[in-house]
């Protein structure tokens, strides 16, 4: 059954969010994730705050999301993940 990475995403250095997003998309295609959503316009529809940046990855299962998350290749990301933006993160 697949699995949904949901991130909300506030940018905190522009350069960094970049270096950041290249190196976590060769990732998540590594592991066999696949965009379906990478920012856009969000709508609130119902509840609050308003929603900041959203991205939305399939993986083809929980476990195949959860050893992305956890390798080595996506460590190289995290580390400018800190600099570069403020998120949430769910795995649903």
């Amino acid at each position: 059954m697949p699995a949904y990475v949901i991130s909300e995403v506030e940018v905190r250095d522009r350069a960094a969010m970049e270096a950041y997003r290249e190196l976590a998309a060769a990732t998540i295609a590594q592991y066999g994730g696949r965009y379906l959503v990478r920012g856009g316009a969000a709508e609130l529809v119902e509840g609050g705050p308003p929603p900041k940046t959203i991205i939305i990855v399939e993986f083809p299962s929980m476990a195949r999301a959860q050893e992305w998350y956890a390798s080595a290749e996506y460590a190289e990301a995290l580390k400018l993940r800190h600099t570069a933006l403020e998120r949430r993160l769910l795995f649903v």
